[in-house]
């Protein structure tokens, strides 16, 4: 999008068409940012539970995505192919259901963020070392066997 598209959008604003448009093309995003914001608030003034119980599974569950990298992925993998393959009415409870856990109990969504961060840590460690090992060592200005003035 080029600059004047953007600030002309900005100027105008967003119609009601253009967000139903963007949340019926992006629903399961929009409910789990929803269910994020909710969950934080949730446990942020002590609800039901209060931050505690969060910090302490997203902790247990980034551990876990790094411990066990492979049954993790494969186990997240299944949950989000299987809410991604379901039609759309299905995705709205499905999201509606993931409100009201991020409501009641916001710990075990923030835990399933650990496992996502965990892996994710995993895998880039990963692709940076891979990286690394392809590139060539870069030489030092100190090394070139050329005085310089």
């Amino acid at each position: 999008m080029s600059k004047n598209k953007l600030s002309d959008k900005l100027k105008e604003g967003v119609s009601v068409q253009e967000l139903e448009d963007f949340a019926r093309k992006y629903s399961t995003e929009v409910f789990t940012v929803l269910a994020l914001v909710i969950g934080a608030i949730s446990s942020m003034f002590n609800f039901f539970t209060g931050p505690s119980w969060t910090i302490l599974f997203i902790t247990v569950g980034a551990i876990c995505g790094i411990l066990c990298p492979n049954p993790v992925e494969r186990g997240l993998r299944q949950l989000y192919e299987f809410t991604y393959k379901q039609e759309k009415t299905t995705q709205f409870i499905l999201g509606a259901v993931k409100i009201v856990i991020a409501i009641f109990i916001p710990f075990v969504l923030f835990g399933i963020i650990g496992l996502l961060a965990g892996t994710s840590y995993h895998y880039y460690t990963r692709r940076a070392q891979a990286t690394t090992e392809h590139n060539l060592p870069r030489r030092s200005r100190d090394d070139t066997d050329q005085e310089h003035d």
